[in-house]
């Protein structure tokens, strides 16, 4: 079975910064895609950012230039560098494996989420 644990939320000011993370575990041999989406209160779950296992990134429009997705293969990580942060980017950010290549299976999965508020 395939896990992905994030970490990295928390209260922050306008204006700041934070750093989430999100390691991938299991029998995995590699994972296609690793990202992020977010959901807000009363809202629908939205894409945020992905990044392919070759290095492609694509963001959501509102998060270009403030937000940087990495990730480090050899260890099924991912991380969302989350700068400039305004009041509505609060939200739970759930990391996400699309094609996740395993010993028995290829699946998708989704982390528990982390919690990222904003401040004004």
């Amino acid at each position: 079975q395939v896990q992905l644990l994030e970490s990295g939320g928390g209260l922050v000011q306008a204006g700041g910064s934070l750093r989430l993370s999100c390691t991938a575990s299991g029998s995995i041999f590699s994972i296609n895609y690793m990202g992020w989406y977010r959901q807000a209160s009363g809202k629908q779950r939205e894409f945020v950012a992905r990044m392919s296992s070759g290095g492609s990134t694509y963001y959501e429009d509102s998060v270009k230039g403030r937000f940087t997705i990495s990730r480090d293969n050899a260890k099924n990580t991912v991380y969302l560098q989350m700068d400039s942060l305004k009041p509505e980017d609060t939200a739970v950010y759930y990391c996400r494996g699309e094609r996740i290549y395993t010993t028995h299976s290829t699946l998708d999965a989704w982390g528990q989420g982390t919690l990222v508020t904003v401040s004004s």
